[in-house]
């Protein structure tokens, strides 16, 4: 699998200690919108493999993380490139609205 499930124990090593940039979706298993969401981020995961790494984080498993990132709303997107958040997203997000805001922070 090529998407990385990310807890408060490893949400560090994971994705602010990533060699490559990280897009982050918080989400929770009871959010609508969060499974629409769901199968574009597993796309994404597939089509940038070897220049993006993919974390999903459940908030309700993940409450410290969610909440040291103000995250209010499911789903959120975060993008992390050099351990640092360079975007985030509220909302669901089409396939191609997320890949504008790779582009953004990848620059390609």
């Amino acid at each position: 699998m090529s998407v990385v499930h990310a807890t408060d124990k490893n949400f560090k090593d994971e994705v602010l200690k990533a060699e490559v940039p990280v897009l982050v979706d918080f989400f929770a298993e009871w959010c609508g919108p969060c499974k629409m969401v769901g199968p574009v981020v597993e796309e994404i995961a597939k089509e940038y493999k070897g220049k993006l790494k993919v974390v999903k984080v459940d908030v309700d498993n993940a409450g410290s993380t969610a909440s040291s990132y103000g995250i209010m709303s499911v789903p959120t997107l975060m993008i992390f490139k050099d351990g640092k958040a360079a975007s985030q997203s509220v909302g669901a997000l089409s396939k191609s609205e997320l890949k504008n805001k790779l582009r953004e922070v990848l620059g390609d």
